[in-house]
């Protein structure tokens, strides 16, 4: 995601920091700097620090008192009903009842759209005056980048990689995007979609899908969500299970629609196609001769803009007619075809908005990490819910803007981009492959999507964050040992006072900010969510960032929230305090030894409110199981252990399903022991495994290429077979080692794996070995390298 060499930019050569350089000056007087005592190096900084803290003390009482931080991050953010530490914990800003529209009245989200948008009133009052009230109508909502040319390089090996040359973006109004809109809703309506008959999205993350997604929710068509990602067999299942009979793909993802029909998904009647993204290649793959209606993204647009302008015409004469007096009727008429030419006018509700709070607004598969995934029902109401509930905490305004480049597929995409909605934020669409100046299809020389939008805010997955945090560590290692003391120092002065309250101003002037330029040096808040991220991960995104990391829990079945935590709080570690929309029961689990009257309070977190989803579609079994009712109220059991912190902030310290018995009776929590693992830079992704007949874990270890080549390097290993190298003794000791000595601070002995397996293949989802959201498919792996963990035991 990020590449090593961004970072060697922003911290080393012509732009390497004052502070830095004149250290490196103090120390090359000395003649013996090879063997330089580095004790001379902190002393030097330690001097410094405390001049500045002396010079400093004063102003930061006055304009930034540390003693005010500290008491908003420590202060009481949830607490149980009455005390009693067994009943539904809740927001303090919820104590009179949970938060269910981030506008009053409005719980659907088609109604919710138009609140953004906000729809033409006339004022008669003054002649030839028509008045346009809007929230955010006219500002910025949608853009997209223009790629200009795509050039492809063969390399070497056959493979063609491509690298696109990137122009600026282009952007449509809030007001502009809701004409397309109800041009798409028009446009699908001509093609016989009826009401509640759901509509597959089956694309990557881009304009066109979310205003289409609007579309459906304004039409109360339900919305089947797919990843661009699956494969032929998980395809042909979804199209079947759900029974669409349209769907939305892109031009490249035709074929894999066309072959799932073929393969027996025979409900598809009309294929609508987003355009490729490379100019030159548009059209290449479109076969016209079909059996089905084949349209353009575009092509729908003109069918529904035929519809569009005949109900906008009839709205508009039906209001005229019935309140204009005649003599005002000319003037209305010029008026309008003014207004109209000049694209202002937003007709007064040219398309009805037909969904209800309780209708299904969408099918969202889980992740699917213990099996086959689950399509989730999610109603209108659990959106808007928990919309409100996660804004709450997150301080927006027009002038942000955002970075749209997870999958919408996935729950926290969508829950992200409703939230900016609602404040009038723009969103400026990207992906992965062009995140930064070095993502895979950014040309040498060009600048990646970062650097050209600047966003104030942007979500993030732990996997993502966690490469950030590697491809740092990584390049300050690669430096001298005198960068390194260096860098180590003004990290560590930056995060002691940090956890203090204070801000470091000339550290990240002349340190931080550089990093920061690598998220294009605007970023305000980063949002953390879809999995655990770890403290070191998290604390150094709070560092080198210069910005809050929020970290917030929830899933699929409860909208993607349950927690976020307070934008003020300086610690590390939890998930924050329950959203103002919901409520958490810790329930005890006794074989477990987890119980609310235990001290902290623990239990497995079940979650209650109206962003509870509605229950899984065509699975009333796993539904009546997953969705219980405890002392009348239905909750979510979401299968985490978690425990409330005295502030009311909760810590996911477990997971059902990830907990192991030992031979020896101890409980072991895998995913706690994968995540402090996971941070080692050796590691790139990892699985622990263990036998309840034995007493030890072993592990799979994907390594990162580059650092296990060092390491095996110094063992005096031929390193030009990678395999090869996975598969040598020593090296595999030599990684042992060093993981076991890594988290020995962090983990018991019965935790660490006592052995590894180095897997030379790199874990993704097209190898079904990880699901969408980068999770690990436990039975998956085990299956795939059942004859590796039977040799780890012997």
């Amino acid at each position: 995601m990020v590449d090593e060499s961004d970072v060697k930019s922003a911290l080393n050569g012509h732009d390497r920091p004052l502070s830095i350089t004149i250290a490196i000056v103090f120390l090359k007087v000395n003649k013996n700097f090879e063997v330089f005592d580095w004790t001379q190096t902190n002393n030097f900084f330690q001097i410094v620090f405390f001049i500045y803290d002396i010079v400093t003390f004063i102003p930061f009482k006055i304009f930034a008192d540390p003693a005010e931080k500290l008491e908003k991050s420590e202060r009481v953010k949830a607490e149980p009903e009455n005390g009693d530490f067994s009943t539904p914990w809740k927001n303090v800003f919820a104590k009179d009842g949970l938060m269910n529209s981030s506008f009053e009245g409005i719980h659907d989200l088609g109604t919710q759209w138009e609140e953004c948008v906000r729809y033409v009133f006339f004022d008669l009052s003054v002649d030839e005056t028509i008045e346009i009230a809007y929230r955010y109508g006219n500002l910025p909502c949608m853009g997209t980048r223009e790629v200009l040319k795509v050039h492809k390089e063969k390399q070497s090996n056959g493979k063609v990689f491509e690298k696109w040359q990137m122009g600026d973006y282009h952007w449509r109004s809030y007001a502009q995007v809701d004409k397309r809109v109800n041009m798409i809703a028009s446009g699908l309506t001509s093609l016989g979609q009826k009401e509640k008959e759901p509509i597959i999205l089956f694309a990557e993350t881009r304009e066109e899908w979310m205003t289409t997604a609007l579309a459906c929710m304004k039409m109360n068509f339900p919305i089947a969500t797919m990843y661009a990602t699956l494969g032929d067999e998980a395809v042909t299942f979804a199209i079947n299970e759900v029974g669409a009979k349209t769907i939305f793909t892109t031009e490249a993802l035709i074929s894999k629609v066309k072959k799932a029909m073929s393969n027996g998904a025979t409900s598809i009647e009309n294929i609508i196609f987003f355009d490729s993204v490379d100019p030159a290649s548009r059209g290449e793959s479109v076969d016209v001769d079909l059996p089905f209606t084949l349209l353009s993204f575009d092509q729908l647009l003109s069918r529904g803009e035929r519809e569009y302008c005949m109900s906008l015409w009839g709205v508009l004469l039906v209001s005229v007619l019935t309140t204009l007096p005649i003599c005002y009727l000319m003037i209305y008429v010029r008026s309008l075809l003014n207004l109209v030419s000049v694209n202002r006018l937003i007709p007064a509700h040219p398309v009805p908005i037909r969904s209800k709070k309780d209708d299904l607004a969408f099918i969202m598969y889980t992740s699917g990490t213990t099996g086959n995934p689950k399509g989730v029902m999610i109603s209108h109401q659990n959106i808007v819910a928990v919309t409100a509930g996660q804004a709450f905490n997150i301080n927006l305004g027009t002038e942000d803007r955002y970075i749209g480049y997870l999958p919408l597929a996935h729950i926290l995409e969508v829950c992200a981009e409703m939230i900016v909605f609602t404040k009038g934020v723009r969103i400026g669409y990207s992906s992965a492959q062009t995140l930064f100046d070095r993502a895979p299809k950014i040309m040498k020389g060009e600048h990646g999507d970062c650097w050209v939008l600047q966003p104030t805010l942007m979500a993030c997955v732990p996997a993502v964050m966690d490469r950030i945090f590697k491809a740092v560590i990584d390049e300050v290692n690669a430096n001298s040992e005198l960068f390194k003391q260096v860098f180590k120092t003004c990290y560590e002065r930056k995060r002691s006072r940090y956890e203090e309250g204070y801000t470091s101003f000339i550290l990240n002037k002349l340190v931080f900010n550089r990093i920061g330029k690598l998220l294009g040096g605007k970023v305000r808040q980063i949002l953390s969510g879809g999995a655990p991220l770890s403290p070191e991960t998290q604390r150094f995104m709070n560092i080198c960032f210069c910005c809050p990391v929020v970290q917030g829990y929830g899933l699929t079945e409860t909208c993607g929230g349950g927690t976020i935590a307070d934008i003020h709080d300086l610690s590390t570690g939890t998930v924050g305090p329950p959203l103002t929309c919901c409520e958490i029961l810790l329930q005890e689990w006794a074989e477990a030894g987890y119980s609310p009257k235990n001290d902290p309070p623990q239990g497995e977190i079940l979650i209650s409110g109206p962003n509870v989803a509605l229950g899984y579609f065509n699975n009333d079994e796993k539904t009546n199981e997953d969705f219980v009712k405890v002392n009348g109220k239905r909750f979510f059991a979401t299968g985490d252990i978690g425990e409330f912190r005295e502030d009311g902030s909760l810590k996911i310290i477990d997971r059902k399903k990830d907990l192991l018995k030992l031979s020896h009776g101890e409980y072991i929590s895998l995913g706690k022991v994968e995540t402090n693992l996971l941070t080692n830079p050796n590691v790139d992704n990892i699985c622990v495994y263990g036998d309840s007949d034995k007493s030890f874990l072993v592990a799979l270890v994907v390594p990162n290429q580059k650092n296990l080549t060092q390491m095996a390097e110094k063992q005096g290993v031929d390193t030009s077979d990678f395999e090869k190298v996975c598969e040598d003794k020593k090296v595999v000791e030599a990684l042992q080692k060093e993981l076991a000595s890594y988290v020995s601070s962090k983990l018991q002995r019965v935790e660490i794996p006592q052995k590894i397996f180095i897997c030379h293949e790199p874990w993704t989802p097209a190898s079904g070995l990880l699901t969408e959201a980068l999770k690990l498919k436990r039975k998956n792996i085990e299956k795939a390298f059942r004859k590796e963990l039977d040799q780890l035991y012997k």
